[in-house]
This record gives structure tokens, sequence and C-alpha cells, in this order.
């Protein structure tokens, strides 16, 4: 359900279209504790193409993003070896919206309110088209995966573990 006209204007739709990048906005009732099943299943859309924006810490504190298909987790044990540290651990959901600048369940990699390192599975740069968090709950947009790549100072990892 594309509602262009009624889609809202956030930080991540304002740095979108400062950096040029087509995207098509999709609201849909959000859920409480429903993740990306409920909005690939509102959205009509497999899971594995809602990308999930997830905040973490490293073993100094040190926040950072990772963007994950809906229907994996990341192996954090996997990850600290390929960004080169001992730990790394999910924010706490307060923590995580300091950082961002974004409600958990609403957070989007575009327009954070700090500069973070932003790492995205490899895979998902093999999808044709994504859906990620637009900065609210219940809005998603749709790009391009090579879009993340060429806006934001990404690295690419492979730490996807299926659920």
């Amino acid at each position: 359900m594309t509602k262009a006209e009624h889609a809202p204007e956030t930080q991540a739709t304002k740095f979108l279209k400062a950096h040029k990048v087509p995207f098509s906005t999709h609201l849909y009732a959000y859920e409480e504790h429903g993740g990306t099943k409920v909005s690939a299943r509102e959205l009509n859309v497999d899971e594995h193409a809602v990308v999930k924006t997830l905040v973490f810490e490293d073993d100094n504190a040190r926040p950072l993003i990772v963007l994950m298909h809906g229907d994996c987790k990341v192996s954090t044990k996997e990850l600290a070896r390929q960004v080169g540290c001992k730990k790394i651990e999910p924010c706490k959901p307060e923590v995580a919206n300091r950082h961002t600048g974004f409600l958990v369940g609403g957070t989007s990699p575009f327009g954070t309110k700090k500069a973070m390192p932003i790492h995205v599975e490899k895979s998902i740069l093999d999808l044709p088209l994504i859906y990620i968090n637009g900065g609210r709950r219940g809005f998603l947009v749709g790009i391009h995966p090579h879009d993340i790549v060429h806006t934001l100072a990404t690295k690419v990892v492979e730490v996807a573990l299926k659920t």
C-alpha cells in the first residue's frame, strides 16, 4: 500500500531527498513487538527483503548499526571478529534512541542523530529492492540496496544467522 501523499516527513526521508535517492513510501499498521513479520505481511512482501536497522555497541560502548534481513539474526560473535573487537552486544532501547534519534521500531540508518559505522549484510546487496524503516514506526521506504552503499559509509559483513 503506497501512500506517498500521506507519508510522514522524517529525518530519514529528508536525508534521502537531500541525497537524491529515489524511494517509495509504505505505511502499515504498526504492532508492538511485531517486527519484520508484521511489516512483511502488511506490505505483502518477502520478510527477507525487509531490512532491520539494529543498533549495537562494541566493547568500548561505541555504537554501530547493522542492516540485516528481517528473517535473520546477527551473529554478534562473528560481527565482533569481522570488525576487530572482542565483544559486541545489542544496545538497550533507550541507548539506541539516544544514538540514533529514532524510537526503537522506527530506527532508520538514514538521518541518524550521531554518525556511526554502518555494516550491511552482504546478501542484502543481491536483492532487487529492499524495504527499510523510514524513520517512524509503521513506515518503511522501498529503495534499491546499492543506494545504501552510495549514500552511507557502509562496510559489508557476513554475519547472518537464519531464524
